[in-house]
């Protein structure tokens, strides 16, 4: 296993000094996120979390990583990915403005790189389900799928940030254990440009003056990222596998599962599944009675409760049938309590009540 110190240590400091910069230039920027009636946040925040991780990232990867050309592409790819983030983020752009630009972004990695999922794998115990030609178009909705699901997470302080280094973290465990340079090297990378962000965006340490914001720049940054290691590690060429395909699901379980059950209630509601409300699962935690320091928490222990399993299970090659019987078993689980999220705010306020008394 080699870890590039010197890359990491660049990617900390670049981090750090990109967020006091951009705090600084971000009312020039227009990059302020206003309080109304979905964000009850103080202040004006900065939203330039994004900007700031995805350019110690890049800059940091380009003067000590081996920029091969499918790293080049990626960065393309990722850089115009921030952009379009960027500009939802200062103009809000339209829904179909954003998939748009998904789509462009993502049509660089698949088509350009001839990278796309070939395969589900032994998902039902009855052989491997191969796609086909089909790869591609279900490439660009998978890759479609996970920017959406981390921008719809990113919904209290510190959630998006501490979930994402949670599911770098999962693949970085991984790499070391199939000794997958790429995975080792992109994982600890991005780990350490988020950590400040996340000291920043919760306002711990009081290294920065004012906490800031992820924005849509940021989420999509990280989606994209993160979906193109998935397919990598699953259908990156025999000598560069890492993992079979149903362990993405455990990698992502948290930001997808919030997505499909919010995606499924609104459509039942007659809503646009993109409509914007306050039904995500750390709204629900708070309607129940938890602060938000509490509902990270619990949320962050879930998803890592759920990436270690999958880890555990992927390492010990547990069959991959059950692997995603397991997968559909807790994503029911967590659609019923989505689903029936009042209840479980009842009870929840009921025990608060009784330990007060």
């Amino acid at each position: 296993m080699i870890i590039n110190f010197p890359m990491l240590i660049s990617a900390l400091v670049l981090s750090i000094i990109n967020i006091k910069v951009f705090i600084h230039f971000a009312p020039k920027l227009g990059l302020l996120d206003i309080p109304c009636e979905r964000k009850a946040h103080k202040g004006h925040v900065p939203v330039i979390g994004g900007m700031s991780v995805f350019i110690a990232f890049a800059v940091s990867l380009i003067l000590y990583g081996n920029l091969n050309f499918e790293i080049k592409l990626v960065l393309i790819a990722l850089s115009f990915m921030v952009f379009i983030g960027v500009l939802d983020d200062k103009y809000q752009l339209s829904v179909r403005a954003r998939i748009i630009g998904q789509l462009l972004s993502a049509s660089v990695i698949v088509f350009g790189l001839e990278l796309y999922i070939t395969s589900f794998g032994n998902l039902f115990g009855f052989g491997n389900i191969s796609l086909g030609a089909l790869g591609y178009i279900v490439t660009l909705l998978a890759i479609l799928g996970a920017i959406n699901a981390f921008n719809m997470i990113d919904g209290i302080d510190g959630l998006l940030g501490s979930i994402s280094i949670v599911s770098f973290l999962g693949l970085f465990i991984l790499g070391v254990f199939k000794d997958n340079t790429l995975l080792i090297s992109v994982s600890s990378l991005i780990v350490c440009v988020l950590l400040p962000f996340v000291i920043a965006n919760l306002g711990i340490f009081k290294l920065f003056k004012t906490k800031i914001f992820m924005g849509d720049a940021g989420s999509m940054f990280i989606g994209l990222l993160i979906v193109w290691l998935l397919i990598k590690g699953t259908n990156g060429g025999q000598l560069e596998v890492a993992f079979r395909p149903v362990f993405a699901l455990y990698l992502i379980a948290l930001p997808l599962m919030d997505m499909v059950a919010i995606m499924f209630r609104r459509i039942r509601k007659g809503q646009s599944p993109f409509h914007p409300d306050r039904n995500h699962i750390h709204h629900i935690f708070m309607r129940a009675g938890f602060s938000a320091k509490q509902a990270l928490f619990f949320l962050v222990l879930l998803s890592l409760s759920m990436v270690l399993l999958g880890v555990v299970m992927e390492i010990t090659q547990l069959a991959e049938s059950v692997m995603f019987a397991v997968f559909f078993v807790l994503f029911l689980i967590y659609n019923y309590l989505i689903k029936h999220a009042w209840k479980v705010v009842k009870f929840s306020r009921r025990l608060t009540l009784q330990k007060r008394k």
